[in-house]
Parts: structure tokens; C-alpha cells; sequence
């Protein structure tokens, strides 16, 4: 059975499955709820000075599909609004219960050395802490108070924040990033000169989740009038991957450890967030969309496919991917795939023509068949763009089957048909 047992900047948990700071870890009750339910460890949600700030009613709004389902969900909420003294017991009293879980405690501050350092120091001497969490990212409410994602945006500032904490206490540093800049990379490589011992993210999306086409205002709506607040849940998790990914193939950021946090839902998400150089994950929406319980699917679902890959540690599945990401100009242009429909499978829906015919390149054909439609296509005119295979209601009726040709692996700075090519790598 693969070894499920998880190490981050020296910070060990029995399985890589945290939950992030937010509700869901702001008390004891529910921390000692999810590690009664197997949870590796909690981020604690994120402390400040006193006093405690004051939330708004309402504070959540979602992003439905059209079956209900909750594909993004949206906060105004801040930070803990409860006493720094009574957050610190309660860390002091679960930590001495569940001495073999991860106890990480995320912290904000204004932007100055003494509130960050006392911060910290207050949390480092409870002893129950097995690391801190600088929250450089809440994208609302805080950023307005010159907090949370107004320095983590920053790139200077996350450095100073980082090497203060860094020098106020000796316990691993975990800084939590934005996703709210325009390159990931600027803000992960400030908090490794700043002395990071890892780095986790994304926080939040600053977004408006929705509309309340009656009150006339942003969801969710506050006695008439709404903000913008943090999106998380399944629809982040594509641009968590992708900055992910990104900060393990730079070569400045290459080989630090990173907690991914984005939309993960099941052990496949966390398997995708570990292959592309994650070290461990975070959940929140996910906790908050079906109970605690949820991580048992997650660590038993990680376990039984990692035994049938032959990954036996966390440790060689970690970034086996990473090598896979590359710049669009490094593809090979000379690799082709075709849409294959299986008829048996067909349920003549149509929707492949519908799509292909209206907004892509007309390869789909339809023939009458006995008694329903038979739908083909035209290898001539497919590009293998995907599209069919996506729309397609049955799984595994349109499969992508790659062409097998001899041409060489051509990328389009060599290629032929590109009428900027360097002359030299042309020659090549």
C-alpha cells in the first residue's frame, strides 16, 4: 500500500490532505471534527491583532451550472473574528490532543515589521504550532486596510514580510500567494529571497460571482449592495495547475515546496496538483460543499491508484509531470490526432455536428442509417481540435486516436511553414 505519509518545510502530517485557512479550521470544534475524519493537518484560519475584525451578513455566493452543482463559490468573509487569546488556546488544547497532525497557523498583519513579528512571536510561543502561513492574499475587505493581497501583490513587500517573520521566529515559513497578479513568478521567487521555507496557493480570485437581478447588485447581497470577494472552488483549480506548474519549472522557484491550493475536489485533483511539483494540498471549498468526510474518498482514492502506477511515496509522484509542461513554441507540429465516433456508443444527439459544423471545421458528416442518423468523420478536414470529444454526452463514444506518420519532431521555430524562422535553427 503506497506510503501516504507527508512532509513540507520539515512540516510532517500522516497523508498530504490539509484543510486551508479559512471557516472551516476557525475554531476547535471543527478541527477536531476533520482530523476525527482523517485530515493530515489544518492551515488555522487566518489570525490578526485585536481587536477582532467584524463580518458582514451575508457572506458566501456561488456559481451554479445548470444541474445545481456548485462549480465556484464566492466569499466576502475576513479574517478570524474572534479573539486572538481565545484562537490561541483552542490551538494549544487540539495541537496537545492530535500531536501527529500538521498545526499550521495563518497570520495578517499591517505592513510593518512590529506587527508581523508580534504576530508571530505570539503564535510561536503557544509551542502548538507547527508552522506559520503568511496570508499575502485575501483579495477583499483586508487589501483595503493595506493587508492580505495589497502586499502580496507586491513583490518587495512580500520579501520584507517574509524575511521579518523569518527573523521574529524559528518555525517554517509558508507564504501564501495571490493569484491576483500578473505573473506568479514574481511574487514566488520575492518570498524565497525573503527566506521562504515553502509557499502555497492560490488564495482567492477577486471576482463577482453573480448578479441578484431583483435587489440589482453583486451577490452576495448586503442590505442592497454587494463587493467583489474571493472565488474558489472547481472552476479555479485550471489556473491553480497552471501556476503551479509554472513556479516548478522556473528555474529560480524549481525545487520549492508548494502546498497547492485551487478547487480540489477529489484524489484525482490532488494527484494533478502533486504531478506538477506539489508537495502537498490544501481543501476548503470541497469541505465546505460535502462535510469532512469527503477526505476519506480523497486519501483511499490516492492510495489505491498510486499502488496500481507503482508510485510507493508521495516523493516520486511529486513533479513527474513537470518535465511534460512546455512553451507553446516547443510542441511538435508535426503530431496529429483525429476524432474517432464509436457508433455503437452513439446515442444520436447530434451535438459533435452542432459544434464542429457551426464553430469549427465542418468534419463531421451525417448519413441515414436504419432507423437514426450515423454520424462520421472526415479525416481530411478534422484538426483534432477536441471539441466533439468534449460535447459528447457518453463517455468514450468520441476518443482522440493519434496518426501514425514518420515525420520528425518539428517545433514551430524550425518549421517549414513558419515565415519568421531563424535561418540557423532552420538549418539545423
Amino acid at each position: 500500500m503506497a506510503d501516504l505519509r507527508s512532509t513540507i518545510a520539515g512540516i510532517r502530517s500522516p497523508n498530504p490532505f490539509w484543510l486551508a485557512s479559512a471557516p472551516p479550521t476557525d475554531k476547535a470544534y471543527n478541527v477536531v471534527r476533520a482530523f476525527k475524519a482523517g485530515w493530515g493537518g489544518v492551515v488555522w484560519k487566518t489570525l490578526g491583532e485585536d481587536p477582532p475584525v467584524v463580518n458582514v451578513s451575508s457572506r458566501y455566493g456561488a456559481h451554479l451550472d445548470t444541474d445545481r452543482r456548485m462549480i465556484g463559490f464566492n466569499n466576502i468573509e475576513l479574517i478570524s473574528d474572534r479573539p486572538l487569546a481565545v484562537n490561541l488556546q483552542e490551538i494549544i488544547e487540539v495541537k496537545r490532543d492530535w500531536p501527529d497532525r500538521a498545526m499550521v497557523v495563518s497570520l495578517m498583519a499591517t505592513m510593518t515589521e512590529s506587527a508581523w513579528a508580534g504576530l508571530a512571536r505570539r503564535i510561536a510561543e503557544t509551542g502548538a504550532a507547527d508552522g506559520l502561513e503568511l496570508n499575502l492574499g485575501c483579495p477583499h475587505g483586508m487589501c483595503e486596510r493595506g493587508m492580505g493581497s495589497a502586499i502580496g501583490q507586491v513583490p518587495e513587500m512580500v520579501e520584507q514580510v517574509t524575511r521579518w517573520v523569518k527573523n521574529a521566529v524559528n518555525l517554517p515559513v509558508i507564504v501564501k500567494l495571490t493569484p491576483n497578479i500578473t505573473n506568479i513568478l514574481w511574487s514566488a521567487e520575492a518570498a524565497r529571497r525573503g527566506g521562504a521555507d515553502a509557499i502555497s496557493l492560490i488564495n482567492t480570485v477577486n471576482s463577482i460571482v453573480a448578479v441578484d437581478l431583483d435587489a440589482m447588485a453583486p451577490t452576495p447581497v448586503v442590505d442592497g449592495k454587494g463587493s467583489h470577494g474571493g472565488y474558489c472552488g472547481p472552476a479555479v483549480k485550471p489556473i491553480a495547475l497552471n501556476m503551479v506548474a509554472e513556479i516548478a519549472r522556473n528555474p529560480d522557484t524549481h525545487g520549492m515546496p508548494v502546498s497547492g491550493i485551487g478547487g480540489i475536489t477529489t484524489w484525482r485533483d490532488a494527484a494533478e496538483f502533486l504531478a506538477l511539483g506539489a508537495t502537498n494540498v490544501q481543501v476548503c471549498t470541497a469541505a465546505m460543499t460535502y462535510g469532512f468526510k469527503i477526505v476519506e474518498d480523497m486519501i483511499g482514492g490516492l492510495s489505491n491508484w498510486m499502488d496500481g502506477k507503482g508510485y510507493r511515496t508521495l516523493d516520486e509522484l511529486s513533479g513527474r509531470a513537470v518535465r511534460n509542461v512546455v512553451n507553446w513554441n516547443d510542441l511538435n507540429m508535426n503530431f496529429s490526432t483525429k476524432a474517432v465516433i464509436d457508433p455503437a456508443l452513439c446515442i444520436d444527439c447530434g451535438r459533435c455536428h452542432i459544434v464542429c459544423e457551426d464553430t469549427s471545421h465542418q468534419a463531421i458528416r451525417i448519413d441515414q442509417g436504419e432507423g437514426r442518423r450515423v454520424f462520421t468523420v472526415v479525416n481530411e478536414e478534422c484538426v483534432g481540435c477536441n471539441l466533439c470529444s468534449h460535447v459528447c454526452p457518453v463517455p468514450d463514444c468520441i476518443t482522440m486516436v493519434p496518426e501514425q506518420t514518420d515525420l520528425p519532431y518539428v517545433t514551430w521555430p524550425n518549421d517549414a511553414r513558419n515565415p519568421m524562422r531563424v535561418p540557423e535553427a532552420a538549418a539545423e
